[in-house]
């Protein structure tokens, strides 16, 4: 098992919607990448099927899905593609109402709490 501190393969999807959900994963994804939690990767390429990107990506060890609202376009793009040990959050889920503004800090912050917990599950 992978220790959730460590970035042992680990790839992070974030929402890229136009919507302050969408901001938040993406700041989210972004803290834990810099904190060596696990690597960006990008979701279009993987929805593409660009073989070098689907490649990697069903090498992770872990694949954690940001999705900013119910379509869960992230989620859904991951089970198409049959990536491994998805690991998803869905920011709307959080308490957090999607709108046309931008993320605050509590709202980031709340995403990232609620990502390291979805990548400490077994």
């Amino acid at each position: 098992m992978t220790d959730a501190t460590e970035s042992n393969n680990v790839l992070i999807y974030a929402c890229s919607g136009g919507s302050n959900v969408a901001e938040a994963a993406d700041q989210a994804a972004r803290q834990l990448a810099e904190e060596g939690i696990g690597s960006m990767f990008c979701m279009a390429g993987v929805g593409a099927a660009i073989p070098s990107m689907l490649g990697k990506a069903r090498k992770a060890s872990r694949t954690l899905i940001l999705d900013g609202c119910p379509n869960n376009c992230g989620r859904r793009i991951a089970e198409t593609q049959n990536l491994p040990h998805i690991r998803h959050v869905r920011i709307t889920e959080l308490g957090i109402e999607k709108n046309k503004g931008r993320a605050t800090q509590a709202d980031i912050a709340k995403v990232h709490d609620a990502a390291r917990a979805a990548l400490a599950e077994d």
